[in-house]
């Protein structure tokens, strides 16, 4: 299935497939290629409408009967980090972050497999092999940076982030960190540091993903303050969580032609 907009990209849906937050569930995406001279234009525009990338596609959840996918982002000016965040700081004190081009390395891809043996076994990104790892960090139209966080005193590297520059703020495509370490709650202290360095570079927001309610796994997102939602075309500022619900029913989203006429497209002909 294909829908398109006069001057504009071509949008397509994926085929269902089980969804890997929400058991019994079924996902779809709603997705387009990310190209060309216009690329940055687009990833910042669609990126503000909860659009995620992931190599050269720009993708959103567009589940035929559940919107239980928020896009979720950190107000840099509405952050405040709690005492547990700050014990994290303090815990991470000896990681030493370097920011690089997007360029794969060995010990990237080996901290990658043993992160992913450990906590996603059964994911759907468990039989990535280094070529795959290269092409997920190296096969990107945008300004993307490897933000790598090592050791100090081992010299070992601890945690790695994949992170894209928006002309509003940084998004962290993906990350991933030492498994064996537990208490340094690495995933925390990332976006932690990503709060500091867009506050550095004077951007608004860190994007972080999909917040989904009833999800463990992304329960961690909750816990960060002036964190906000997209939902229902705008962004608003975070309640509590169990003021959110995972909408089962078939009117809780729009037809997919309905979906993309309302996406705002920028003028790509510049």
């Amino acid at each position: 299935m294909r829908h398109s907009l006069p001057l504009a990209p071509q949008f397509y849906v994926t085929a269902p497939q089980p969804c890997p937050y929400l058991p019994g569930r079924m996902e779809r995406k709603l997705f387009t290629a990310l190209q060309g001279d216009a690329a940055d234009k687009l990833n910042n525009s669609l990126s503000k409408q909860g659009f995620r990338r992931s190599q050269n596609v720009l993708y959103r959840p567009s589940c035929s009967d559940c919107s239980a996918c928020l896009s979720a982002r950190i107000s840099i000016k509405d952050f405040r980090p709690s005492r547990s965040q700050k014990r994290t700081i303090k815990r991470n004190a000896t990681l030493r972050r370097h920011a690089t081009s997007a360029w794969a390395t060995e010990d990237q891809y080996e901290l990658f497999r043993t992160y992913l043996d450990a906590r996603h076994a059964d994911g759907g990104m468990a039989d990535m092999d280094v070529f795959d790892f290269a092409a997920m960090v190296e096969e990107t139209p945008i300004r993307s940076r490897v933000i790598e966080y090592t050791d100090h005193e081992t010299r070992k590297l601890k945690a790695v982030c994949l992170t894209d520059v928006l002309d509003d703020g940084l998004s962290m495509v993906y990350s991933f960190y030492s498994p064996h370490v537990p208490a340094q709650s690495l995933g925390t202290y990332m976006v932690l540091d990503h709060v500091e360095i867009a506050r550095e570079a004077g951007l608004p927001y860190v994007y972080l993903g999909y917040w989904v309610p009833g999800s463990a796994k992304m329960g961690y997102k909750s816990a960060f303050s002036g964190l906000e939602l997209y939902r229902h075309g705008a962004w608003e500022k975070f309640r509590k969580p169990d003021s959110y619900s995972a909408d089962t029913h078939p009117m809780s989203t729009d037809p997919i032609a309905e979906q993309v006429a309302n996406i705002s497209l920028p003028d790509l002909r510049s």
